[in-house]
């Protein structure tokens, strides 16, 4: 199962962030908004239940 992480404000974002999670070796799916739209929309960010506890250290790092 996955667990919506967090939401950022663009698709540039989301990018920044699945890459610096991907280094830490979680799994993240970005999920854009319903319409799809530009990268300047909003997106969700979720994890693996399991790698919350990691993803929320990754978090506390920076």
């Amino acid at each position: 199962m996955w667990t919506k992480f967090m939401d950022v404000p663009d698709g540039y974002a989301a990018e920044i962030w699945r890459e610096l999670l991907r280094a830490e070796a979680v799994s993240v799916r970005v999920v854009p908004p319903i319409e799809v739209g530009a990268m300047s929309d909003a997106r969700e960010i979720w994890v693996p239940n399991g790698k919350t506890h990691v993803a929320r250290e990754v978090l506390n790092k920076i």
